[in-house]
């Protein structure tokens, strides 16, 4: 007989998922019960700091007051339809989310990678009906080191070997070049380009920061070249770079966003395609869809997210807790760190490898009462709440620190 779970150790619990669970993470030894703000707690109610949020799914923190009263208020009323008939909460989060965005339309979703396959599907569709290419021929270029989900179309434009073994055939149409080169999309582009689809800043490799410009440069070249720029700021928006979206650093307003994780402010999967409405205007019904998508929870969720984010408060406090962020890891390059990238509340941390792997840092991390995540090799991802205290993140890198150190 299965015990209930109040009844049962982190230990317990973890020994139970194992041959239950199909193996598609590789989890921390941590078994999360309860959650506020940065905080978590297991279920033997040893207290950890948060500094992953849900790989920016939780930018405003586990249980936002705001949130929580949102879904609590809409689950008392209605929580879906399905998109065969129309809901009282759909409209005004549509308007809201594109007025935020600078763009027109939105199509709603539920997950990030449901997001960008909408993305390419609406993309090919405006190639073939707006521009003029010839059916099945449409190309769209990306950049190496992508992180866009894990679908086998996504994974088809992969260049990670982890996520693309064993899942092919894969899906043609797509045409890869290195991240931050623009000399290379623009070398990739021709007249079957339907768009260039590129991260602002690459989350899952490392927090890969482009050069100043090269957002800029790709969004002049599209607009050159006749194709769409589609931005996916399913990672890298919604406050976690110091401003709405992470392409407003350069100034640059895409033809065509993918939004997603924080849009459900940690509590339903909401995700979203926001375009201009000569491109999202292309789809017309039965053309493509989704049961869940703009439910009324997840479309009051939403407003509730974009009401946080209209104000500009969550923004600030990334931007400025962005510089004691960069301050407090440029202290430890050259002792134990060897280098970062950081923007807003965000972080990439490479660690040397003498110090340790990315996987053994976050198990470290783990003893010290934080939380964080690997990527690659030896780096680690730092990308806490944006309601994280100054008096928080001081102590999640001195943290940091001593582990390093102890290398």
């Amino acid at each position: 007989m299965t015990a209930p779970v109040g009844t049962r150790s982190s230990a317990d619990l973890i020994r139970a998922e194992e041959p239950v669970l199909a193996h598609n993470y590789h989890p921390l030894p941590v078994v999360v019960a309860r959650a506020e703000g940065s905080r978590v707690e297991d279920v033997e109610g040893r207290r950890y700091l948060d500094m992953l949020a849900g790989y920016s799914a939780l930018n405003f923190g586990h249980r936002h007051p705001a949130l929580i009263a949102a879904a609590h208020e809409q689950l008392d009323l209605l929580t879906l339809t399905s998109r065969a008939f129309h809901n009282d909460r759909l409209a005004e989060f549509a308007e809201r989310l594109a007025e935020l965005t600078g763009l027109d339309m939105v199509l709603p979703m539920n997950t990030g990678a449901e997001a960008v396959e909408s993305g390419i599907k609406v993309a090919r569709k405006w190639a073939y009906e707006v521009k003029g290419v010839p059916a099945d021929q449409a190309t769209i270029v990306v950049a190496a080191e992508n992180f866009h989900g894990r679908t086998t179309t996504i994974v088809s434009f992969s260049t990670d070997e982890t996520a693309r073994q064993g899942f092919g055939p894969f899906t043609p149409g797509f045409r890869i070049v290195p991240y931050n080169d623009l000399a290379a999309v623009e070398a990739a582009v021709d007249e079957t380009t339907a768009a260039v689809l590129i991260e602002p800043i690459q989350g899952e490799a490392g927090v890969v920061i482009p050069d100043e410009g090269y957002l800029a440069g790709v969004r002049e070249l599209t607009r050159r070249e006749g194709c769409l720029f589609i931005a996916d700021e399913i990672q890298s928006g919604l406050g976690r770079t110091g401003r709405t979206l992470a392409v407003e650093h350069e100034a640059v307003v895409p033809d065509m966003l993918l939004l997603g994780k924080a849009l459900g402010g940690g509590i339903v999967p909401v995700s979203a395609v926001v375009a201009r409405r000569d491109v999202l205007g292309v789809l017309r019904p039965g053309e493509h869809g989704s049961t869940f998508g703009g439910n009324p929870l997840a479309a009051a969720v939403g407003t509730a997210v974009v009401e946080l984010l209209e104000t500009g408060e969550f923004q600030r406090r990334a931007a400025e807790l962005g510089v004691v962020l960069r301050v407090g890891l440029a202290e430890l390059v050259g002792k134990g760190v060897v280098g970062f990238r950081a923007r807003g509340l965000w972080a990439g941390v490479d660690i040397d490898p003498a110090v340790g792997t990315g996987r053994e840092i976050g198990e470290r991390l783990l003893e010290e009462g934080v939380l964080v995540k690997d990527t690659h090799g030896s780096t680690i991802r730092l990308a806490p709440p944006l309601t994280i205290t100054e008096a928080e993140l001081t102590s999640a890198l001195g943290a940091l620190e001593r582990v390093v150190g102890r290398g």
